[in-house]
Parts: C-alpha cells; structure tokens; sequence
C-alpha cells in the first residue's frame, strides 16, 4: 500500500531554541520541514529604538501590541517570555552558560541516560552554531560586581559570561560589519558589537547571534518554510488514533482579529517547540478537545523557574552610564547553589522600571507589605529627592545594576488549564501548588553591601513584596522528561508517551532546575533529539517541493 502523501514531514510549533534547531537538523537530514510560529519576524532595521514603543515591544495582538516581548502574571510567579520569528532568541541575553553536572542526578530525567558522558558534545555542536565567546566587553556593572564579590568574600568565583555576541577584536571600535564570521561564509554576515546594552529589546546591530542568524538561517535555507504570525489551534491524528498514520495541524492568523485565515495542513510528524509556557497551554487544549486524548496526566506537573528573584541597586544621578556593555557580561556564584549575574537594558529603555522599588527584608505576607509601606515612608521623609528620583522610571536603565539570582535548590509548581474568577468565558493557565520563594536572604544582603559600596539604593522587584509573587524569564518544565507515562510527559529521546512521530523539545522536558540561563541547555536536549531521528528516506520529496502548499 503506497504512503499517504503529505504537505509535509515535520511540522514543528515555535522557532526558538527548539523548534530552530529541530527545522535546522531536520532539514539537513532531507525531510520537508514546516515552522509555524505566532510571533512577526524582525529585522535590525525594524526593531524598536527603545522599550517605551511598546506597540513594538509588548506582544499582545488583542490589545493590537505586536511585539515580541510579554510578562503573563500567575498566582505564584510572574513569566517574562519572547515570541517572534527565532522565538525567545530576540529578546534573550544572549548568556550560554553549561550548567553544573549535578542537574542531571535530579529530577524524573536522572538515570534515564549516560547524561555525564552524552551532553558535552551536544553542549559543544549548540556552543559552536551559537558563536558563544567568553565576553571581552566589560561595562561598569562588570566592574562592580567583582568589588562586591571580593567584599562578601566571594571574589575568586567571578567570571566572565559565555556570550552569543560578535565581538569586535580587541582595540576596535564596534560597528564594523564582516562577512559572515562563523560557517565559513555560507551564513550572514555580521556586524561587531558597539556595546550598547541593547541584547534584551533586540540587537539593532547586527551583532547578537539570535537564532534567524544559525539554526534557522540555515534552515530555511535548506528548505523549511517558516510561518509567521500563526497560530496553531489543532494537531489531530489521521487514520489511527496514535499518529502512527501522520497527523492534521489547523491554524489561524495570530495577529488577526476577525479574518482568522485558517489553514490545514498534514504531516507525518509533529514537533512541539512553543516554549514551556506555550507548549503546556497547546497540549492541554488539545487533551481537552479530545484532539490529543492520550497525552500523559503528567502535563502541567513540575513546573520550574530556576528558583530567581530580580533584584538591584539604583544610583541616582550616576556620573557612570551602567546601561553600557553586553545584557549579562559578568556572574559570581554566593555559594554552590546561589548564582547571580549582572544584567542590563539600554539607555532610555525604561519601561522596566515601573516594576522597581525599594528592597526591604522581612518574610513573604502582610507583615512584609506593612514593613515596605514604613520603609517608603522613613525614606521619603528622610530623602525625599533622592527616593523619588530612585522610584521614578526615567533613566532607570543608565543609573540601575540589576542582579539576577538563580538558584539549584529543587522547588515547582504546577500549571493546570480553568476558568479565572475575573473572566469566566474562556480557560487559561493557572498555577498551582506551594509558593516559590522571593525571599533569598544571601542575594539580598549582597544587595545591601554591594549598594553601600557604590552610594546606591538596594532595589527589588514590587511583585515580590506586594504579591508574593517572583519573577522570572526562565520557566521550564511542564511536560517532563521521564522513564514512563506516570512519572512525565516524553521519554528521554523527547517522543511523546501514547504517540508516535511526535516530539516535545523546548524547555518544557527540562526536569531540573539548571542554575543558569537556559537556552544553551535547551538547544543541547533538542541537538540530542533530533541525533536519535535517522536522515530521511531517499524516496521521500525534496525540500523545494510544497505539495498543495501555496507559496
């Protein structure tokens, strides 16, 4: 019996770390590939000057904010996550950091694989397509953080942060641009970094190494087509209920109010790269409708956020400009499972700093707000320029260091698909289970002293104090990796349990809270992924042939 034809081999969810490297290696092996992704695709010519454009900043299309950039507010934690073409990749800090060895003793992936002896490899294949650099461009945070770090006794942990920037050499200026530096000139080509900050609101020059610039260049130019602006609504088995027949994916214009387009298409294969956040709320939409009624009761469980909490030190009227350097240049570790990193935005992008205000210590609860309402008020009357000057958003990226810290501690909450008490007519995701801590003494009393030490003001995020509630750009997990059905939601070749030809690779699978930023990690797991599937049979159709596809 022939096999049935389809549009394509691969449909992959999402073009960021996963779904890019998943259309990348799939394409390279010969299958027809296709990337649906809800974000727009940018340029360096069309990103925005500043984070105060947040028509062009905020990703939220019901509100008419076409972005690339969002915070989605939970119970327990507040996500801040990218959605474009080359997904989180526009908006990262380009920081590649390997984590610790011990991530891979916990959580349901332990002894699943050899990890030890595997992932070095497919660390250094994400490393070398990724263009990571130990950064040369130390701004002043940089230049701080190692006199903190020597004043709380900590100093020989400095380091210099793994970076996917290209960097000028040593003695230039940035801003030159080079033929493509990195493949042998068969990619883009590229210009040097001018050290401006601007990583996180996306690199107007050409310098940051997203993803549109490696994996999914190179994707695309092997074939994949790529999209944008839509959003996937169904994925259904053809002909037999496990997929083992191909499958249906429907979509419809994410960024459309009424003209939906909706769409159908069919492949043997599905990949899910949505991101945590977005793959989690697909796949329990799809369990719900009865789509994908086989997926493990484990969706949802084990959700993690790398145990962080944002804080800082706000300088006023600053002689030095902070927000100068690359996002994240520099970290030291507190202790081993205490990691805090120096980050920062571009001057004049200031829109963060609505979310800034005054550290205090104290445990999570009402007796914590009271104490934050006292120490305003002491503040404002002992101070009062200088507390407003520290409260008020304009120019709080060129005079504020602000410090990341992440931790290893095990901790997770889980994330389930309801109705909210606010509006009733359509489920959402909604986080459950214990708090996560906001409170990590170390990192703020490393705030107190590092302030003290520059004449600034320790500063912290106001949901934390307020709500309880952390933030974090780092959610994971969700569809964990495990040894069966009961345990997690893929195994650990990322297929999913009860379907076949179907793959999650994002950062839902991670079981582990890694410590560091985790895009490398993620881009390892799908590298390893994508070695377990064989190069495509020679019957298979070209990747120039789209059949019933219009171009």
């Amino acid at each position: 019996m022939p096999e049935p034809r389809f549009d394509f081999d691969f449909i992959i969810v999402g073009s960021g770390f996963g779904g890019s490297v998943s259309a990348h290696r799939l394409t390279e092996k010969g299958y027809r590939v296709a990337v649906m992704e809800m974000g727009r695709r940018w340029t360096p010519e069309n990103l925005p000057e500043t984070n105060w454009k947040i028509w062009r900043w905020i990703w939220r299309p019901g509100l008419r904010l076409r972005g690339f950039f969002n915070i989605s507010f939970f119970r327990h934690v507040a996500i801040l996550h990218g959605c474009a073409v080359g997904g989180g990749s526009i908006t990262y800090a380009n920081t590649l950091l390997v984590p610790k060895d011990t991530v891979w003793d916990s959580g349901s992936w332990a002894g699943l694989a050899p990890w030890r002896v595997e992932m070095p490899a497919h660390y250094e294949t994400a490393l070398y397509m990724l263009g990571a650099i130990e950064n040369r461009i130390l701004g002043p945070p940089d230049r701080i953080l190692p006199r903190a770090a020597e004043a709380a006794g900590v100093g020989a942990t400095f380091y210099r942060t793994r970076v996917g920037v290209f960097e000028p050499p040593p003695g230039e200026q940035g801003g030159r641009t080079y033929p493509d530096p990195y493949f042998g000139g068969k990619g883009p080509e590229r210009a040097t970094c001018t050290a401006c900050g601007g990583c996180m609101i996306g690199c107007r020059y050409n310098a940051k190494n997203s993803l549109d610039k490696n994996y999914l260049y190179f994707a695309e130019k092997g074939g994949a087509r790529v999209f944008e602006e839509t959003r996937v609504v169904d994925v259904r088995p053809l002909g037999k209920g496990d997929g083992s027949e191909g499958y249906e994916v429907r979509t419809v214009r994410s960024t459309a109010r009424f003209r939906k387009a909706p769409r159908r298409f069919t492949c043997r294969s599905v990949v899910f790269a949505a991101s945590a956040l977005g793959t989690m709320d697909l796949l329990f939409r799809l369990k719900e409708k009865g789509s994908l009624p086989a997926l493990s009761g484990q969706l949802g469980n084990r959700v993690r956020t790398n145990a962080e909490s944002l804080i800082g030190i706000r300088i006023p009227g600053s002689r030095q400009d902070l927000s100068t350097g690359v996002a994240i240049g520099s970290g030291i570790y507190l202790d081993e499972y205490t990691h805090i990193e120096a980050v920062r935005y571009p001057a004049g992008s200031d829109a963060m700093g609505f979310l800034a205000t005054l550290l205090i210590g104290g445990r999570p609860g009402s007796n914590r707000i009271l104490l934050w309402l006292g120490t305003l008020l002491w503040s404002l009357l002992r101070h009062p320029f200088k507390t407003v000057r520290c409260l008020h958003p304009f120019g709080w990226a060129r005079e504020s260091l602000i410090l990341l810290c992440m931790q290893t501690l095990e901790g997770h909450i889980d994330m389930r698909l309801s109705r909210p008490w606010y509006w009733p007519f359509r489920k959402a995701l909604a986080s459950r289970g214990q708090r996560i801590p906001t409170f990590i003494p170390q990192a703020n009393e490393f705030a107190r002293h590092t302030a003290a030490l520059v004449g600034g003001v320790p500063m912290s995020m106001i949901t934390e104090i307020l709500f309880d509630v952390p933030g974090t750009a780092h959610v994971l997990g969700g569809c964990p990796m495990a040894a069966d059905p009961e345990h997690g939601v893929v195994d650990s070749q990322n297929r999913v349990f009860g379907y076949r030809n179907m793959y999650v690779c994002d950062g839902s699978v991670i079981a582990a809270n890694l410590g560091v930023n985790p895009s490398l990690t993620i881009c390892a797991i799908t590298e390893r992924a994508m070695s377990h599937i064989p190069p495509a049979a020679a019957s298979t159709p070209g990747p120039t042939s789209w059949p019933g596809i219009p171009i």
